[in-house]
């Protein structure tokens, strides 16, 4: 009786999934640009060979969302989105794919290295940007070097390969079935509210990470394997960086944690660890004690690659230059509700949310003013 209880707490309020989002995908009738590598540019619409082609040809000052549609195939670009109110339509994750291969340790064209922050195949720096069909992938190759030897000259130590970044100036991003891939550091939440529905993230290392407001309905989250499967733990799903004045970090509604393939040994990775950026501050550089991450799975079904004890700690730099570690709970809000399948554990490790404490996680909650803008767009 207590178990249906929490589960309609968990389930409450739960709308995203039946929205139409017509208005903000809109249909064929209503595209603004085309992109087709394969067209001369004949037609109505205006036609380019590249997104990066058709991003710098949106006009700046526009009073609605502008929608480029993107044909078959595959675009090896790095994008900045800069741009308010840019829509991304392709024609299927499998048909349309978005890819590029910088990683942290990479040069980048200025000759300075990528590092974790410029290393995102879509870098979004503009509110309202919105995906659906299509797929954003990090090509790095990870486990070419993740199984060297540490100290082995041929090995890439700042592996860390971003498919999409939500930088500064996000908000309101929007994502419906869409395949973002890597391993690690895939998908980097830092800034606004953003809303995944439907979608399909993967990754190894840390591959949901960090300071924005994400909310996940319905989607895949997996768990891919590492190049030696000795290595333990293999993963980590999250590593939210959320500031402790803010409310809400990462929350995941219905999704379901996969791994890869029958290869990844049970009990291998984590729910999430605490992430503690470094930063500058008036008496040093050291990891910010204010960066209270939050992630939240409610109503999620996990495969048994699930740790029992769900959560783990990560290391920070100290105010006298050592690294230091960071408690998952101590330093962290790390909860569930109503997980299930055979990762899912109750146990003091894994703390658990009433009925009551679960529906202040609500998608109105979670949003805000957004989600009452999304009801009206249906």
């Amino acid at each position: 009786m207590l178990r249906r209880h929490i589960l309609k707490g968990c389930l409450m309020s739960l709308l995203l999934p039946n929205l139409s989002l017509r208005s903000v995908f809109a249909s064929d009738a209503d595209i603004d640009a085309i992109v087709d590598s394969s067209s001369e540019g004949q037609g109505q619409i205006a036609t380019y060979p590249t997104i990066a082609a058709a991003i710098a040809a949106t006009p700046a000052q526009r009073t609605r969302p502008w929608r480029i549609a993107i044909r078959e195939g595959r675009y090896r670009e790095k994008l900045f989105i800069d741009k308010p109110d840019i829509v991304l339509v392709g024609a299927g994750q499998e048909k349309t794919v978005i890819s590029f291969d910088a990683y942290a340790g990479g040069t980048a064209p200025d000759g300075s290295h990528w590092g974790t922050f410029g290393s995102g195949t879509i870098i979004v720096r503009a509110p309202g940007f919105a995906a659906k069909d299509l797929t954003i992938a990090n090509t790095f190759d990870f486990l070419a070097h993740d199984g060297r030897d540490p100290h082995a000259v041929n090995r890439v130590g700042a592996s860390q390969a971003v498919a999409l970044m939500l930088d500064r100036g996000a908000d309101r991003s929007l994502f419906d079935t869409v395949a973002i891939n890597g391993f690690q550091d895939t998908l980097f939440t830092d800034q606004g509210r953003s809303l995944f529905r439907r979608c399909q993230i993967s990754g190894n290392v840390d591959f949901i990470f960090g300071a924005g407001t994400a909310l996940f309905v319905d989607c895949d989250i997996v768990s891919r394997k590492r190049a030696d499967p000795a290595i333990l733990p293999a993963g980590f799903v999250t590593a939210p960086s959320t500031a402790l004045a803010h409310p809400y970090g990462l929350v995941f509604h219905h999704c379901r944690l996969l791994k890869e393939d029958a290869s990844i040994p049970p009990a291998s990775h984590y729910l999430g660890r605490p992430w503690h950026p470094t930063r500058d501050f008036a008496d040093g550089r050291y990891a910010d004690p204010d960066a209270v991450g939050q992630a939240v799975f409610l109503t999620c079904e996990m495969e048994d690659h699930i740790a029992t004890n769900g959560w783990t700690e990560m290391t920070g730099l100290a105010k006298d230059g050592t690294r230091r570690s960071f408690l998952p709970f101590e330093h962290a809000r790390f909860l569930e509700c109503e997980s299930h399948g055979p990762g899912a554990a109750v146990n003091p490790d894994r703390p658990q949310l009433t009925t009551q404490q679960a529906a202040l996680f609500a998608p109105e909650k979670v949003l805000g003013d957004w989600h009452a803008a999304l009801l009206q767009q249906q």
